[in-house]
């Protein structure tokens, strides 16, 4: 296997880590101030980041094909990696942040013309924002088979009735459309029942009810992740995204490469943490010696950077065969990735917090959140222990053929 960057990719990386360096980085100061007094809405910063970075060329880099820059998943790695260092900025300037990516994907590959045109346009373009519905308070969400959000035909219409919440961005006033999954039919198949349709923000019956914080945090920078009730919702039949039916599988189709997109930013916010505790251990003095001639924070430091090394091959493998092989082939690897690698960052940037003292719970460095969100994503388009189940059930089903 080549482990060198092709020329594309040492390109934009290049591209990247100036802007990171020039921009973004000096940005994050002014974000926080902002965001403390912006309530839901963007911080006005983040405007300027985008025009930026769009006319530096580093916009839709996640998305392959016509719509986006054509990169591949092996490709789009690193540069995820280096957008993760900074998670609350970085991201939403390139308009590379969830959980429009993976709105844009479906979109991209079962929108008809004119939903593409009235929705993936304006995504694409940064105009507007998006919300994937799909988790319900009422249900194991874990088995998304259990949703009970009722999408009911009637004449040229569709009529909605539910409660979703932890939807992503929703509390963005910015976000504009609401992707919802439902049941259409609860009598076909387990996977066969549920589909997908287009919810334009201002229709009558939506109601965004509230903010759900996360370990006390809002995300007011992305928008926070909402509660929102849908009470006799009604949109014109063309709003169906695909096909009756075909919700579930959609729903698989957007998770695969957005667990990847996850995945690659933990390593960047895990490289970023090493580096804070590295210069932390080395500045401060207990007990004669500084934190870093201690023998466990030298353990740390050492298992983090074979942690990080480990989760980025595993994570490239994974972006390479999806390449190769496509989501499908991929499988045991995406899930392996979404088990390991936000509980390995979790771990480092626990270590990372530990060596910053009372410091690292604080506002005045970015571990508290970081940590905030390694932890959020071990539930994020499926807990670890859904992934693991499967995983292993993919295993054994290679012995059960054997002879005892």
């Amino acid at each position: 296997m080549d482990f060198e960057y092709d020329a594309t990719t040492q390109e934009l990386r290049a591209k990247l880590l100036a802007f990171m360096d020039e921009c973004v980085y000096p940005a994050e100061p002014i974000f926080e101030e902002q965001a403390a007094e912006s309530g839901w809405s963007p911080p006005p910063i983040l405007e300027d980041l985008k025009a930026e970075a769009r006319r530096r060329g580093l916009w839709n880099l996640f998305l392959p094909g016509e719509y986006g820059a054509g990169l591949t998943n092996l490709q789009y790695a690193p540069l995820a990696e280096i957008m993760g260092r900074s998670p609350a900025i970085a991201p939403a300037a390139t308009n590379c942040a969830a959980p429009d990516t993976g709105n844009m994907e479906l979109l991209a590959h079962f929108g008809s013309e004119w939903q593409r045109k009235a929705y993936l346009e304006p995504l694409l373009n940064g105009e507007i924002r998006s919300a994937f519905a799909m988790t319900e308070p009422d249900v194991a969400s874990s088995d998304a088979t259990n949703i009970t959000t009722s999408i009911r035909r009637e004449g040229d219409e569709y009529v909605i009735n539910g409660r979703k919440w932890f939807i992503s961005g929703a509390m963005n006033p910015g976000c504009k459309l609401f992707i919802v999954m439902g049941k259409t039919d609860p009598d076909a198949p387990p996977h066969r029942q549920q589909s997908m349709v287009l919810v334009p923000r201002d229709t009558p019956g939506l109601t965004v009810k509230r903010g759900m914080s996360v370990f006390g945090y809002e995300n007011r920078d992305h928008g926070g992740h909402a509660e929102v009730i849908f009470e006799n919702v009604r949109v014109p039949a063309d709003h169906l995204l695909g096909e009756e039916g075909g919700g579930f599988a959609m729903a698989q189709a957007r998770l695969g490469p957005g667990r990847i997109h996850h995945c690659m930013r933990l390593i960047g916010m895990a490289e970023r943490a090493l580096e804070a505790m590295c210069r932390r251990a080395l500045s401060r003095t207990a007990f004669g010696k500084t934190l870093a001639e201690q023998g466990v924070v030298q353990d740390w430091i050492a298992e983090a950077r074979v942690r990080i090394e480990q989760i980025r091959l595993l994570v490239l493998k994974t972006a390479w065969l999806m390449d190769t092989v496509g989501n499908r082939g991929a499988h045991t690897e995406i899930q392996a990735i979404k088990i390991v690698v936000p509980s390995t960052v979790e771990w480092i940037l626990d270590k990372a917090i530990q060596v910053h003292g009372a410091g690292g719970l604080s506002q005045d460095f970015p571990l508290a959140p970081m940590w905030t969100a390694a932890r959020s994503l071990r539930f994020a388009d499926g807990p670890d222990e859904v992934h693991k189940r499967s995983l292993a059930r993919r295993e054994l089903k290679r012995y059960l053929t054997e002879t005892p």
